[in-house]
């Protein structure tokens, strides 16, 4: 009798603990970290990597690692101003510590603009700036043009151009677009009208590659593309090519620029003013530094790229002239007041 129960209960021991194994503890943490890694960088929003977190402790300890955080996309930082905290604060400056150069523009657009701490965003900025990151290279050639946290006589058009050429040159379409007017109306570099207008139709062929490229608009919108860009029927124009493209995704920080702003947050200082293109959020740091259209005086832009943009989106249709700006021959002048009185080309 002895003989026969002790093989069932050396038998009832294997089963027990055959269920209690747990196949992800024998996993290496360099497999987990690798694995992480692709998920942090094809997150598609800050949700994805919180659910990570908080699943287990070692989820949460390998996927605050330095490695993980430093491969997060820029979805992964696309935090609502709603849901700003000393905590998403944290997160992002643990980010830019691991070296994560979307962090460091985010976080560096959230503190200058936002938070109002100019220098340590714009080092941020500048730190993102010289991995070559297109679209911070581009919101320090705004800053130049306009002497954003400082003074009209803290202008610096050339450098200003400079950073333009280089974003330009990593493929930003905004950049591009400014780079052309700059060169088309002769602004912080020789005026060369030719090779400003190549520079404007090189936008905005990327402009529409980027949309023919979307399965989304090929599926649904590829007959009234045919439709314009063959002049048969007529649309109001985002592309110079005269077809009705929609406005590019927004950037997380310009996002959150914008609902921080729009959220009835004061502006400090009065008369201060937000961009007037929707895709921007970008508020004045002093009265007067953006550009004021001349035809309505109702709207002002921190770019010329900002301002091409919105008047094929929507303020083509809505300019109302105003009396007083209109010319002796009763024609309108197609200028946009500049910053702090300057007058220039559109």
């Amino acid at each position: 009798m002895t003989m026969m129960t002790l093989p069932r209960k050396k038998l009832r021991s294997s089963r027990r603990t055959t269920s209690k194994s747990d196949f992800f503890d024998g996993l290496p943490d360099d497999l987990v970290v690798f694995i992480l890694c692709k998920l942090s960088s094809s997150a598609s929003s800050p949700s994805d990597l919180i659910n990570i977190l908080i699943t287990c402790k070692r989820l949460n300890r390998l996927g605050l690692h330095s490695v993980v955080l430093s491969k997060a996309g820029p979805k992964a930082f696309a935090i609502r101003a709603q849901n700003w905290s000393d905590s998403a604060h944290r997160f992002l400056k643990q980010c830019v510590s691991a070296g994560n150069i979307e962090a460091c523009y985010t976080l560096g657009m959230i503190r200058f603009y936002s938070l109002q701490n100019r220098g340590s965003g714009a080092s941020l900025m500048a730190k993102a700036a010289m991995r070559s990151h297109a679209p911070a290279l581009y919101s320090l050639a705004v800053v130049q043009f306009n002497g954003s946290g400082g003074s009209k006589k803290e202008k610096d058009l050339r450098a200003g151009v400079a950073l333009c050429a280089r974003a330009a040159s990593l493929g930003h379409v905004d950049a591009l677009r400014e780079l052309g007017h700059c060169l088309q109306d002769g602004y912080g570099v020789k005026q060369n009208v030719a090779e400003g207008r190549r520079l404007l139709v090189q936008a905005n062929a990327r402009e529409l590659a980027s949309v023919l490229r979307s399965a989304t608009w090929r599926s649904h919108h590829y007959q009234h593309l045919y439709a314009c860009l063959t002049g048969l029927v007529s649309c109001p124009l985002l592309s110079d090519f005269g077809c009705n493209v929609p406005a590019p995704e927004l950037h997380p920080a310009n996002r959150f620029l914008k609902e921080w702003f729009g959220s009835g947050r004061a502006i400090s200082g009065q008369g201060m003013r937000l961009c007037s293109h929707v895709g921007c959020g970008r508020p004045e740091t002093r009265p007067h530094e953006f550009r004021r259209c001349s035809v309505c005086g109702t709207v002002n832009y921190c770019s010329r790229g900002c301002q091409a943009l919105d008047w094929k989106l929507r303020h083509k249709v809505k300019c109302k002239p105003i009396e007083r700006w209109l010319g002796v021959d009763g024609e309108l002048g197609g200028l946009v007041e500049g910053g702090d009185g300057e007058n220039v080309a559109v």
